[in-house]
């Protein structure tokens, strides 16, 4: 919540900034090949979209239950796990939607958030630790062994 609440106050900051640059005097069109103006307001367009998206974002995960996940208990949206993929160790955080890619430093862990639609996210919901799965892609199948979830 921390990252997507620092990168909302930068996005908005620049979409008000893009916004100022739009509709500033010295933007206006001197001919017909002068775009100034067009171009910062389809910035101040996407940014201001990409502010709706963060907001959205945040509700989300100000509203996700946060329980402890136990050996039994199966894998769904809200659990950290680790993980190995073909044998390397990770840890990835469930979300059902948004802000996959993301990395988070977590008690000196590189945690990576992971939706429950991706391929990786498939493999571990519904699933227990110890069990393992595939994920297949273009590039093969890769192994999934859950160490844990927690």
């Amino acid at each position: 919540m921390d990252r997507l609440t620092a990168e909302l106050e930068t996005i908005e900051r620049s979409a008000q900034a893009a916004h100022e640059a739009a509709t500033h005097e010295e933007s206006r069109s001197e001919d017909s090949h002068d775009t100034r103006s067009i171009e910062a307001g389809y910035l101040a367009g996407a940014q201001a979209a990409r502010a709706a998206e963060l907001k959205k974002l945040l509700v989300v995960f100000r509203d996700l239950p946060v329980r402890e996940w136990g050996p039994a208990d199966l894998i769904s949206a809200g659990a950290l796990v680790q993980a190995e993929l073909d044998g390397k160790p990770g840890w990835f955080f469930l979300v059902g939607a948004g802000a996959a890619g993301m990395h988070i430093d977590m008690a000196g862990h590189k945690v990576q958030v992971v939706t429950v639609q991706s391929p990786l996210g498939d493999a571990l919901v519904g699933r227990r630790a110890g069990e393992s799965s595939e994920i297949e892609s273009q590039k093969g199948s890769t192994e999934v062994e859950i160490l844990g979830a927690y």
